[in-house]
């Protein structure tokens, strides 16, 4: 069992910009490439901060209306200056929250999350730029076919690290939901097999319906040789 990787998903051929970049230039990239941002770097190819369209849009948003219709905003003073200033160095948000190749999805979207950013540049071992994932590439995990999640549960959640043959509990996933059917030999092992399911990249949902031949959860014993329905919600 494994995650995928930032490497197996990030965007290589990075559209980059220096410090001495200008807004026009900037605005003009963006555009020509279909991106809504650009990694800032130093001469060594090191990341330095991200300009969004977020931070190009604090120039037009503070600006004030000709008619005088609209309030004008009074952005704070860290605002104010990213919103007067005209090359890369002081229009972006700097530090650069940097991500490696290979952290797993789960890594990338936790940082993503901390950080409140849409996108990662990915940094080699000496720092320097070698990609960036967006939260765009991460969610393509989810578009792994319900074959190819079902032969990973199958084989490496079940009977490689549980021990469960595949006439024992069968898999079923639909559009990611995966439900699991059959009977295994300890109550135990079922909240643990639904919790590496979960984990299984691809996966949106999982439900059980799983019998089991042995309580050795302390609740009381089920009857020898007959099965008894895990009284446990998926």
């Amino acid at each position: 069992m494994r995650h995928r990787i930032v490497s197996e998903l990030m965007t290589t051929d990075v559209v980059n910009v220096r410090q001495d970049a200008t807004f026009t230039e900037i605005a003009k990239l963006l555009a020509a490439h279909g991106i809504t941002a650009v990694p800032v770097v130093d001469d060594t190819d090191r990341p330095l901060g991200v300009i969004s369209e977020a931070d190009l849009l604090r120039k037009e948003a503070s600006r004030l209306d000709p008619a005088g219709l609209l309030p004008s905003l009074r952005p704070e003073s860290g605002e104010r200056t990213k919103a007067d200033a005209t090359t890369a160095e002081g229009l972006m948000t700097s530090p650069a929250v940097v991500a490696r190749p290979e952290w797993t999805v789960v890594e990338a979207a936790q940082a993503m999350e901390r950080s409140r950013v849409k996108r990662l540049p990915v940094v080699d071992e000496s720092g320097r730029l070698i990609g960036v994932v967006s939260r765009a590439d991460l969610l393509r995990v989810f578009l792994r076919g319900d074959r190819t999640v079902r032969e990973e549960i199958t084989g490496d959640v079940l009977m490689r690290t549980l021990g469960i043959p595949p006439t024992a509990v069968t898999v079923h996933v639909v559009e990611g939901r995966v439900t699991l059917r059959g009977t295994v030999e300890r109550k135990s092992v079922i909240p643990v097999a639904l919790r590496l399911c979960r984990s299984v990249d691809g996966v949106v949902d999982v439900s059980e319906h799983l019998d089991f031949k042995v309580d050795d959860t302390g609740s009381p014993a089920a009857d020898a040789g007959s099965p008894r329905r895990a009284q446990l919600s998926p």
